[in-house]
């Protein structure tokens, strides 16, 4: 085998968009038909299916929340709880509900005929499961509303179990918090009932250490006993306290007065310790001495007026002198008596403290009792005051817990089934499943699709694609577009042989009807009209066909030169190609099933191989018949035919195994009957010769027939054919 035809060595196939769209186009007719039974099946499912209409009450929902504020001036339902809604939707779901919905209605027995009881009530059980399959619940998104959605087949039914389901949940929640407020105020009772007797039993306890302690009254808690030890102690805490600061203030002002000169003290002290006396002096003082600075002017020192002002200021402040030591004896004397004071004050505040604390240990049970006392008492107040609160709070209105916004009123227009919808999920589901199904089948289907499954499990070149509807050569002549695919053919084959002596070929095949007789005419005619001299030798003696197109007999051919009946000469034959003839296979009688594995079949091959550039044995199918694998053996070349999507990969493998071990020389592969108009993997191949020509044809094909109209010439159908010798 040539190297520039040499299989190329298999690698990991990675599918392409454009393989899902061949499979697509390829598998259309399942698709389509999977498409329309599901489209059909949906839509007439869907009409035959009963009508439910629906019909929905809107709710608004809140906690236990009532009407006015209550007593205690708050409402529970300000607490933000995010599951409050899905809370409500299984209460509305409950058995609860939905058995006091059918109760009311009698759906037991209204429902008996609907679901086939045979007038048998039916069980709650089995109500509750097909009012609950039939109701549908939604919040209205960010509000506490409630959409209660029913459906049934009677739409009038449908509104009024909607607006019931509604009804009981609003009674159902309303009892529902009366009897738990109810029992719980009962239970607030019995607790406030325990508090009185254990109050009781703490009063008398406490009345009777009074008796027993000697107290008068109620003293404070802390305190002494009946003398009022606590309030004489603070009573003296406040004297002691303001002793001590007027003997420190005293002390202070008398130790910074003795510090200070006569001068300094003379002005001073009428400002720190006011005196009248010494302020009068001090005046007297300044005017005197004012005086005798007036007449120190006028007259001499000598002059009996200056000496008396003399002897008259000198007086004044003797005086001064005498009262300013009296006032600092007087403050003295109030400093000695203000320490006095504050220490008395500390001796009795001393022994009050002392007295207080005997006092306070003495009673220290008592007053313990007397707290107990008080706690017992604001326990009991407290709880007497939740009482009366929950007993005002459970009478008032509570409609706002639930609060119909909108009645259910009866559909106008059944809801299920949803005829668009149904019809148009059946589109895609169909659409799905057929697509699904194509490749399935496709991933099923183990045939040979391309030339890449060829060359991979075959490892054999592909030396041609031949299309579908291809008839004889010799027929439609040499400017037919299908003759393009057998040049490609020849083409390949040429350039595949080694030795130009390697004439005979042979078409193989694994299974019947895969079209190697059409390739084997078709391309023996190429090789003619080339101008070659060509010899077809029809050796499939079992169901021999060659003659057909040429319509010929087939009384005598093959086997009558092989078993010594006639001459070669006899058995060849002639046709309209002057390149080509043609050799029959002959009768086959009972008693020559093995001419092709003789002597003579080989001399004959080898003389037609002197006379001819290239002989043609057809062949039957390799796996059911053994004179395919004795002409491979016998001649030069052999042409696998493997049609498109026919038989599985494993026959073709097979056959291709069977030529190789009778030492076949197998040069290639031919893929025939492909669509070439859908798969767009062969389209390449001869999409522009098909084009270029029938353009072509169209243009000489009226010429041609006006000519021959004219002329008086019909078109020749039949083939003609004698014998050449």
């Amino acid at each position: 085998m040539d190297k520039n035809f040499k299989a190329p060595v298999e690698t990991e196939v990675k599918l392409h968009f454009l393989d899902y769209w061949r499979i697509i186009r390829i598998r259309k007719t399942v698709i389509l038909a999977v498409f329309l039974l599901v489209v059909l099946t949906t839509t007439l499912v869907t009409y035959m299916l009963p009508k439910f209409y629906q019909s929905s009450v809107r709710i608004q929902v809140e906690k236990d929340v009532s009407d006015v504020t209550p007593f205690g001036g708050m409402n529970t339902s300000s607490s933000f709880d995010p599951y409050f809604i899905q809370t409500q939707f299984e209460l509305i779901n409950s058995k609860e509900v939905l058995n006091k919905v059918i109760e009311a209605k009698s759906l037991n027995s209204r429902w008996a005929a609907k679901y086939g009881t045979e007038g048998q009530p039916l069980k709650t059980s089995q109500t509750y499961t097909f009012l609950k399959r039939n109701i549908e619940l939604r919040q209205t998104r960010n509000t506490s509303l409630i959409e209660i959605r029913v459906s049934n087949e009677i739409k009038e039914e449908a509104a009024e179990l909607a607006n019931a389901v509604a009804e009981q949940y609003s009674h159902w929640r309303l009892t529902n918090e009366l009897a738990r407020a109810s029992s719980g105020i009962l239970a607030l009772e019995a607790e406030l009932k325990i508090k009185n007797e254990e109050l009781g039993l703490l009063q008398d306890k406490v009345d009777t250490m009074r008796k027993e302690k000697n107290i008068a009254g109620d003293p404070p808690e802390g305190g002494g006993g009946a003398t009022m030890e606590p309030e004489t102690v603070r009573k003296l805490e406040n004297i002691k306290i303001e002793s001590e600061s007027m003997y420190t203030r005293l002390n202070t002002l008398y130790l910074e007065l003795t510090a200070l000169s006569r001068p300094e003290l003379e002005k001073t002290l009428p400002t720190a310790n006011p005196d009248t006396l010494l302020n009068d002096l001090l005046l007297k003082q300044a005017s005197a001495e004012q005086s005798l600075v007036q007449l120190e002017k006028e007259l001499t020192e000598e002059n009996i007026e200056v000496k008396k002002a003399r002897a008259y200021l000198a007086e004044i402040r003797r005086q001064i002198d005498n009262r300013l030591d009296g006032v600092l004896r007087g403050i003295k004397s109030m400093v000695a008596a203000a320490q006095a004071q504050f220490k008395q004050a500390d001796e009795m505040l001393e022994k009050a403290k002392r007295t207080d604390i005997d006092r306070a240990h003495e009673l220290s049970d008592y007053f313990k009792t007397r707290r107990q006392l008080e706690t017992q008492k604001r326990m009991r107040d407290a709880l007497g005051m939740k009482i009366t609160q929950e007993k005002i709070d459970v009478k008032i209105p509570r409609s706002a817990v639930v609060m119909v916004i909108d009645k259910a009123e009866p559909g106008v227009r059944p809801v299920r089934p949803n005829i668009p919808l149904n019809i148009a999920l059946g589109v895609i589901v169909g659409l799905l499943v057929g697509v699904g199904l194509a490749f399935f089948i496709e991933y099923l289907d183990t045939s040979v699709k391309t030339i890449d499954d060829v060359e991979r499990t075959l490892q054999a070149p592909v030396l041609g694609v031949i299309p579908q509807n291809v008839g004889s050569l010799l027929a439609e002549g040499p400017e037919s577009p299908h003759a393009e695919s057998y040049r490609v053919l020849r083409t390949n084959i040429l350039f595949t042989r080694k030795d130009d002596a390697l004439k005979t070929i042979t078409v193989v095949s694994g299974g019947a009807g895969e079209g190697k007789s059409t390739t084997l005419f078709n391309l023996a005619t190429v090789f003619a009209q080339n101008g070659q001299r060509v010899l077809i030798v029809d050796s499939d003696l079992r169901r021999p066909s060659i003659h057909k197109f040429l319509h010929v007999t087939n009384a005598v051919g093959l086997t009558n030169y092989l078993l010594k009946q006639n001459r070669l000469e006899e058995v060849i034959q002639t046709t309209p190609l002057a390149t080509l003839d043609f050799m029959p296979s002959g009768k086959l009688p009972s008693s020559s099933m093995g001419v092709l594995n003789s002597v003579a079949m080989k001399e004959m091959v080898q003389e037609l191989k002197r006379r001819y550039d290239f002989v043609f044995f057809d062949s039957p199918p390799i796996m059911g018949v053994s004179d395919a694998a004795i002409l491979a053996s016998e001649v030069d070349l052999a042409l696998q035919v493997i049609q498109y999507r026919k038989y599985p990969q494993a026959m073709t493998i097979r056959a291709k195994q069977m030529v190789e071990k009778v030492g076949g020389n197998l040069i290639g592969v031919v893929l025939n009957n492909i669509n070439m108009s859908q798969d767009e993997n062969y389209y390449y191949y001869s999409g522009y010769y098909y084009d270029y020509y029938s353009k072509q044809d169209d243009d000489e094909s009226g010429k041609k027939n006006g000519q021959s109209k004219k002329a008086g010439v019909e078109p020749q159908n039949r083939i003609d054919l004698k014998p050449k010798y």
